[in-house]
């Protein structure tokens, strides 16, 4: 595993173990920390003051604005439909699929072992508990949880703040 050289890393990025991550074309903000054994490929981009925990997997088309916190083994996908043959049995190249963009705003929390399906946007300071599958947005300061995550009000909400 290695941090290629094509990647841009801001000032004062923390990388825990730089030979147990896999980074290539990617985009890290300022002050960002890396965990262990964590991916993200080309054309992601993670905004400053981030923290990505480790066994995290962030994949092209993953946005993540400044000060977001992803938990450990958060795995993000790009693709609705993945298969590895085309109809005809051919293997699916670059050209054989449509990328589908995935937006984490500012200040939003996803918890340990969630999975993030393409296409969604996870709100400004919004909580996502942990092994949660979001299919859907998350709004803005909400908290979901479960599988498809579901929006809760309770304790946490006045903890998010």
């Amino acid at each position: 595993m290695a941090i290629n050289h094509d990647v841009q890393l801001g000032n004062n990025v923390k990388i825990f173990h730089s030979h147990l991550v896999n980074l290539y074309g990617c985009t890290i903000g300022d002050e960002t920390k890396i965990g262990t054994f964590v991916e993200i490929q080309k054309n992601a981009i993670v905004g400053a003051r981030c923290k990505v925990s480790s066994h995290t997997f962030i994949c092209e088309g993953v946005v993540i604005e400044d000060e977001v916190f992803v938990g450990h083994g958060v795995m993000f996908t790009n693709d609705l439909y993945p298969r590895a043959t085309n109809q005809d049995g051919s293997p699916k190249t670059d050209a054989d699929w449509h990328l589908v963009k995935t937006l984490v705003k500012h200040r939003a929390s996803i918890g340990s072992n969630a999975t993030i399906l393409a296409g969604v946007t996870i709100g400004e300071n919004a909580i996502v508990g942990a092994g949660a599958v979001v299919t859907h947005d998350v709004p803005n300061d909400t908290t979901v949880v479960g599988v498809p995550a579901r929006a809760i009000s309770d304790a946490l909400d006045s903890q998010k703040k």
